[in-house]
């Protein structure tokens, strides 16, 4: 299914010309540096394709022969590689003798695929090696850096805008050497018979796989492999399917895609059946926006919102397919960590729903105001431990995922989490109570519990014990910063953890000191003290212990009662 779908997404782009995605037996590659030669072989000028500033330097993209598959063994790609096996050159392979069997590779390839090919450009890419004009590089501006990081290099005949490799001889000469002879088995995507492709192109772009690329589909051990089989025998899909879905996979990690998202230490790809607005809505509205576009999240999000409260997702959106697909690393492998299956609107309703149960009062004004949509990473990333990336828990960004996807609850470990959090921080911040909120409100709408649903903002008819003693404790806090203004620590730096948890052992003692807190304002002292009285009522005693549940409700009292504080303190001013 898999497969299957990024086959025919592949299909769809290749009949967009502005889509950029190769053809059969191409791909598209950066290709830093181009050697210009004239019709006698000679070299004019290497030519630095990138654009940008120090490390946002981007080499333009080409559309070049199929790179071939390699770890340690040596195999050259057609009319283009990196320098050593291009020009021989010795940059990080010091044997000599290895380094002359990559150069002798990568000759031995054109002629191989394009012997009997004549064009302009391939004679003069053979007199400049039948006239030694390696060595002549050297006199040009950018031979130091190519002596020095090894880059990707191709050629391009003089007064040519396309490399060597796209002319149209070449072209046909490149796809008639790669013409399947006669076919090989039934292939398990296309369904059609023809030659199986026995080692599948390389994946690249997953974060955290080798640099090399991994693959989703391979054999290398004899406990994968059935009744002999050698490698892609073992799934037999054909060489044109095989091209279609790695170039398809490709095309969706490419470094500028809009369609993908990493979380933690899983990246995620999306397309639909057909073109759609949701491609790009998703990942924009799930991920962290760019600095040169801070507004792009919000602007994906309130987009959603406007098509579906103004029906713009029609009858075809309703049954359109829509694939969300998530990968991590797994040694040379990849990892298939979530695989979701839904349709255009249907996902999007269910991700308006999840921005729906995030949203909690928040502070809108001042110099830092609180964003409006918060990212999944943002999320991560406020309950682990230290408020560090690296620490956000491992499988729980695919698990989160898969719950909004699938508009289920949320994993447990996201509540424990973010209660554990708070306790630590002894603060309560917006994306802690944003997904405390949420958290809650979707397992009492799952468990079908008789639990009230935590609101938005403030709700005095609350009577959940521990959203009563969240809201008493953020009481008792505020009369003890009024009657000590300028107080470096509050009582929550020193009891909010046994408060939340274990109320029994910590209220009494902040009752009893609550009586040494003086208000100078008699009114305000009134006012706070007829609120404290109004939460206290019906309170008997006083919980031995609150279960996560109630912890998190706890949190969401507390933050709840400072922002209706905050929020009359800017009122009043």
């Amino acid at each position: 299914m898999i497969l299957h779908s990024l086959y025919e997404y592949y299909l769809r782009k290749s009949t967009d010309p502005e889509s950029g995605i190769a053809p059969p037996g191409f791909e598209v590659k950066e290709i830093p540096f181009i050697v210009l030669l004239d019709k006698d072989g000679r070299p004019v000028n290497i030519e630095d394709t990138r654009e940008g500033e120090g490390k946002q330097r981007r080499a333009k993209k080409y559309r070049v022969p199929q790179s071939v598959k390699r770890a340690v063994n040596i195999a050259a790609n057609l009319l283009w590689d990196n320098a050593e096996y291009v020009l021989g050159t010795s940059i990080k392979t010091k044997k000599l003798e290895r380094l002359n069997e990559m150069h002798r590779a990568f000759l031995s390839r054109i002629e191989d695929a394009l012997g009997k090919i004549q064009d302009d450009g391939l004679e003069a890419i053979r007199k400049f090696y039948k006239n030694d004009q390696v060595k002549n590089l050297s006199v040009f501006d950018s031979w130091k850096e190519i002596a020095e990081t090894n880059p990707n290099i191709s050629f391009r005949y003089l007064d040519d805008v396309e490399l060597i490799c796209q002319r149209k001889n070449i072209l046909t000469g490149i796809l008639e050497s790669e013409a399947p002879s006669m076919a090989g088995g039934r292939c398990l995507i296309s369904g059609n018979m023809e030659p199986i492709e026995r080692l599948h192109s390389a994946i690249k772009g997953v974060s955290g796989a080798q640099s090399t690329g991994a693959n989703i589909v391979s054999f290398n051990l004899d406990a994968f492999r059935s009744f002999h089989k050698e490698q892609g025998d073992n799934a037999p899909i054909g060489k044109k399917a095989a091209f279609a879905y790695t170039t398809g996979l490709n095309h969706l990690l490419r470094r500028d895609s809009r369609q993908k998202l990493l979380v933690g230490d899983t990246t995620t790809v999306f397309w639909a059946e057909k073109p759609t607005a949701l491609e790009t809505q998703i990942p924009d509205s799930f991920g962290e926006s760019p600095k040169d576009d801070p507004d792009r999240q919000s602007k994906a999000v309130r987009s959603l919102y406007r098509s579906i409260e103004s029906g713009a997702f029609g009858p075809n959106d309703r049954s359109t397919r829509f694939y969300v697909l998530g990968l991590s690393p797994n040694a040379a492998r990849l990892a298939v960590r979530f695989w979701h299956v839904s349709t255009v609107a249907e996902l999007a309703i269910r991700i308006k729903a999840h921005f729906d149960d995030l949203q909690i009062i928040r502070r809108t004004e001042g110099k830092n105001p609180d964003p409006e949509f918060l990212s999944i990473f943002r999320i991560l990333v406020n309950i682990a431990v230290q408020g560090k990336a690296e620490n956000i828990i491992h499988n729980l960004s695919g698990d989160f995922a898969k719950s909004i996807l699938g508009g289920t609850a949320y994993p447990k470990t996201l509540l424990s989490a973010a209660v554990r959090r708070i306790r630590a921080s002894k603060e309560v911040s917006y994306p802690q109570a944003a997904i405390i909120k949420a958290c809650l409100n979707r397992q009492v709408r799952y468990l079908k519990s008789d639990e009230k649903e935590l609101a938005i903002v403030l709700d005095e008819s609350n009577m959940n014990i521990g959203y009563r003693l969240g809201r008493m404790f953020a009481v008792l806090e505020r009369t003890q910063e009024e009657a000590n203004p300028g107080l470096n620590a509050t009582i929550r730096d020193r009891y909010y953890g046994a408060a939340s948890s274990t109320p029994i052992t910590v209220f009494p003692i902040l009752l009893r000191l609550k009586v040494h807190h003086k208000l100078e304002n008699r009114g305000r002292a009134v006012n706070l003290e007829k609120l404290f009285g109004e939460i206290m009522e019906g309170i008997k005693d006083f919980p031995n212990h609150l279960e996560m549940g109630d912890q998190g409700r706890f949190a969401i009292g507390y933050y709840h009662q400072r922002q209706d504080f905050f929020k009359k303190t800017q009122k009043e001013g």
